[in-house]
């Protein structure tokens, strides 16, 4: 069946088997291979991407559900000449070990600092009338569903600061 939607700012067009999730989709069929297949059950993060400015697993998320949405992927969001201030944070407070789940980490980071700025609640905020502010509690609370099996928790935490913060 075919599908279009912008991929990290480009139109695609593909033609896919109705039951092509949309991880599959970008790493087999558009070769952006910056998004893992961790677990393939929603339950790493390894694979979030931003889709129409949320996050989402794209593992549980089949591609055809996504006519004409924009996806953003690790490949969309920097370059190595010029790094999205996440992963220049990322960098610089070394918030990755192995890096197979930094790609996620850092699309699930952006995304997180937007629903945060758009005062999107989450479950640890105990005053809904109230402006979401990125506490430590909030960001940990906000990346829970992206797990690290090398423990780089404190790091990313860090660099989630410095850009919320405004700094490096």
């Amino acid at each position: 069946m075919p599908v279009r939607f912008m991929v990290n700012g480009s139109p695609v067009e593909l033609s896919l088997d109705p039951r092509t999730t949309l991880l599959d989709a970008l790493r087999e069929h558009l070769h952006l291979t910056g998004t893992k297949k961790g677990c393939d059950h929603g339950q790493c993060g390894a694979c979030t991407v931003i889709v129409n400015g949320a996050r989402i697993n794209a593992c549980l998320s089949l591609a055809l559900q996504h006519e004409g949405d924009i996806v953003t992927t690790i490949e969309g969001l920097g370059t190595p000449e010029a790094l999205h201030p996440m992963q220049a944070a990322f960098v610089a407070h070394d918030a990755y070990q192995c890096g197979y789940c930094t790609p996620g980490q850092i699309c699930s980071a952006v995304a997180v600092l937007d629903e945060i700025a758009s005062d999107i609640p989450s479950h640890v905020q105990s005053d809904l009338s109230r402006a979401a502010e990125a506490t430590p509690d909030e960001l940990r609370e906000r990346m829970s569903g992206n797990i690290c099996r090398c423990g780089a928790y404190s790091n990313l935490a860090e660099a989630m600061a410095a850009v919320a913060g405004g700094g490096r």
